[in-house]
């Protein structure tokens, strides 16, 4: 690392888990310079709960942009999915999972853990994972049956905001 070069840990740090703090200038910083995001990358598994959640945040953000940079990450993503127990960090995965260039063995097991959060406590997550199972679903007919029953239980069984988002994905998904 050169001399002078912030770190990302450093730049994550502090606060509590209640403020995003420093983690768009993280989200900048990989866009301006892609080499930087195996940096980022490994703060997902920081000792701090604050900067695994900005961490998630920023490369969640970065997906967002330039899904392709997350590519070479893809193992280690999906590992942290099944393994992370922080909810932030799992909110985020679960938004970038879809984004991800799978194999179908790795989709498989991206769907698989998306299924996995639906039966999570957190409404947020659970929320998460269906549009992520629905924008998969978009581009697979063979899965697009599955989660079309999945969203109309959401419809009927889920928390407010699971059922106004399970409307949008049936609309979404033409069903």
């Amino acid at each position: 690392m050169r001399a002078g070069k912030t770190t990302f840990a450093s730049l994550l740090a502090g606060g509590d888990r209640r403020s995003l703090g420093r983690a768009s200038d993280a989200v900048a910083l990989v866009l301006q310079d892609p080499a930087r995001l195996a940096e980022l990358v490994h703060c997902l598994w920081s000792d701090e709960a604050v900067v695994r959640m900005r961490a998630a945040d920023a490369v969640e953000k970065v997906s967002r942009e330039r899904p392709e940079l997350l590519h070479a990450f893809k193992a280690e993503l999906l590992g942290l999915a099944g393994e992370s127990r922080q909810q932030e960090v799992l909110w985020h995965l679960a938004q970038i999972i879809p984004r991800l260039r799978l194999t179908r063995t790795e989709r498989q097991r991206g769907i698989a853990q998306l299924k996995e959060y639906l039966q999570d406590r957190s409404a947020i997550l659970r929320t998460l994972a269906l549009q992520s199972l629905g924008d998969m679903a978009g581009d697979d007919p063979a899965l697009r049956e599955e989660v079309i029953n999945l969203i109309e239980e959401a419809l009927h069984s889920g928390t407010a905001a699971m059922k106004a988002r399970a409307r949008k994905l049936l609309v979404q998904l033409g069903a």
